[in-house]
């Protein structure tokens, strides 16, 4: 297969789970560069969302994280930005902010309307030409692309040069990637948006079967991270930051910023059911909660003990199809050829 050409996508495999975009007052567009694999992905609340965050990976690259705390002025944002490149990746929230200020959506400022978009960016350097990032034109573009309806997953935008199980080598890596889920109770709905490029292997969360990560020496198989490290297999030497997997969980359901901050803490869980190990010094591993509070009449008024199983369970299962809908790719690491395949390729 010709350097840079993606295989065929494998998105059938996994079956459908709801998406993200199910929860009332969501869109998603994804930006995907055609250069190398990279990318970003918006999430639009474009009337508002009360919004939390809970940042738990040691090695984060954000952008206006702080004014979501509890404490803090600002109680809705309009957007919420995930990019590839690193911290240069930030850039593409500028975008998504002059998108939503041409169209009047914003906090009115007074002498403007200004649009809040927090962002998060995961590593994808490694993977092709590291000087090709996202920017401000990317993140207009994902606005452009953006809708309501079911978003693309696999290799797009933020997805779209993610890898997992790195901690032996990139060389031994599978691919990543973007995935989405939803779960409804009681006329409630919780959706949520996962960016996969963890440092650590994905497992299915319902069987703790290792689907996509670390393989062994000859390639063929997958080694089970975790069990390598138990008995005193060593990961090679690692650069802080390189990985990093970012999440969006939303719902209709009304909740305060103190509720939404704990939802966003909560759905960790979901990557700790998904990825092993996860919250690495590695990882940068961040997840917003947006309430748009557009649930339909007549919803049963959930407390936070089940809209947070609720949570955890949508973000799970988004982590599991990030790698479930990811194709195999041929590039450049470091300008040496590399394969990466994916779950398909050693199911």
């Amino acid at each position: 297969m010709p350097l840079g050409q993606n295989a065929a996508s494998n998105a059938s495999a996994a079956a459908p789970a709801g998406a993200i975009t199910d929860v009332a007052g969501i869109e998603v567009g994804h930006y995907s560069d055609p250069r190398r694999p990279t990318g970003c992905t918006v999430i639009l609340a474009q009337q508002g969302a009360v919004a939390g965050v809970d940042v738990r990976g040691a090695a984060p690259g954000t952008r206006e994280t702080d004014l979501l705390s509890p404490g803090n002025l600002v109680q809705q944002v309009h957007a919420v930005m995930l990019a590839g490149g690193s911290a240069w990746g930030l850039a593409a929230a500028e975008g998504a902010v002059r998108w939503l200020e041409e169209r009047g959506v914003g906090m009115d400022v007074r002498f403007g309307i200004l649009p809040i978009v927090p962002a998060a960016v995961l590593f994808d350097l490694p993977v092709g030409d590291a000087r090709i990032r996202p920017d401000a034109n990317a993140g207009y573009a994902a606005c452009e692309a953006a809708s309501s309806a079911a978003p693309a997953e696999g290799n797009v935008g933020a997805g779209s040069g993610a890898l997992v199980g790195k901690l032996f080598g990139v060389e031994r890596a599978m691919k990543g990637g973007i995935g989405t889920a939803s779960v409804s109770v009681a006329g409630i709905t919780v959706g949520a948006l996962v960016a996969c490029n963890a440092l650590g292997d994905v497992l299915d969360p319902d069987t703790a079967q290792v689907v996509a990560g670390a393989r062994t020496a000859d390639g063929l198989g997958l080694l089970d991270t975790r069990r390598a490290l138990l008995r005193g297999e060593l990961p090679k030497p690692l650069l802080a930051g390189t990985n990093t997997t970012l999440g969006v969980v939303a719902t209709d359901a009304t909740l305060t910023k103190v509720q939404a901050n704990r939802l966003a803490m909560v759905a960790h869980d979901g990557l700790a059911r998904a990825i092993n190990p996860v919250h690495t010094m590695s990882d940068g591993d961040t997840v917003f909660a947006l309430a748009t509070g557009r649930a339909p009449a007549g919803s049963e008024a959930l407390g936070m003990t089940v809209l947070s199983a609720m949570a955890a369970e949508a973000v799970a299962r988004a982590t599991l199809r990030a790698v479930l809908a990811a194709r195999a790719i041929d590039t450049l690491s470091g300008g040496v050829p590399l394969h990466v395949p994916c779950a398909s390729d050693l199911a």
